[in-house]
């Protein structure tokens, strides 16, 4: 097990060992999902960021996460079938329910308050994108991509290995794409922190959104940098 991280690991991998790493790199802008192969000195590189500060900040709560109880999944070592069962039954079934849900209180936020505060029309347009790229996400992997997955499992060959492949880089690019809708919609509600006049549906909408993004985020990771490596 990793004992100290550098700037020469990646997030994905510092992800894998303690979880919690994802809410600070959330709170930097550090993407865990889709770049999350590069080394973090790539990533210091090219944003303005104190890389000691955030290294240190993150091996101390690393070294206070390791001495309390903490039941940790090894997502290596599962199977391509039993990530999907996982992704599809908790990811998947999240987003199903929280999209229309939560769009109904985007709505009504721009509706109540986007007047007074016009960054809600944009947060509006950047949600429904979200919310279609992602409909349609799960739906092309659940009936196409996963399949795909599940067959090779059972019956490996380099033909299927081929067609998972090409399916993965378009998954790959639409991945990109929502990270990219909600660090937007990060960057248009200021951290999701509602302002000081928030009504209670204003607050609850923000804390809604960090909450899909969270659990968004995960979902990503799992994919991209777990099961899309085990093929």
């Amino acid at each position: 097990m990793i004992m100290v991280f550098t700037a020469e690991h990646t997030p994905a991998e510092i992800v894998k060992v303690f979880p919690k790493a994802s809410d600070l790199f959330k709170q930097h802008r550090i993407d865990f999902c889709c770049g999350g192969e590069k080394p973090l000195s790539q990533t210091f590189s090219t944003i303005e960021i104190d890389a000691a500060a955030v290294l240190s900040e993150l091996n101390t709560a690393y070294d206070k996460w390791q001495n309390e109880d903490h039941e940790i999944t090894d997502w290596d070592a599962l199977s391509p079938a039993e990530l999907i069962d996982h992704i599809v039954h908790t990811h998947h079934a999240y987003l199903n329910e929280e999209l229309p849900a939560l769009g109904q209180f985007v709505t009504k936020i721009l509706r109540v308050h986007g007047k007074n505060h016009p960054h809600l029309e944009e947060l509006h347009k950047s949600y429904n994108e979200f919310k279609v790229e992602m409909e349609k996400h799960m739906i092309n992997e659940e009936q196409e991509v996963f399949p795909l997955i599940n067959e090779y499992e059972k019956n490996p060959n380099s033909t299927l290995l081929q067609h998972i492949h090409e399916a993965n880089g378009g998954l790959e690019n639409e991945h990109e794409t929502a990270g990219n809708l909600l660090k937007r919609m990060r960057e248009i509600t200021n951290g999701f922190e509602p302002p000081q006049d928030a009504c209670r549906s204003y607050r609850i909408t923000y804390s809604r959104l960090s909450d899909m993004e969270t659990d968004t985020f995960q979902h990503v990771h799992l994919e991209n940098n777990i099961l899309f490596k085990k093929l």
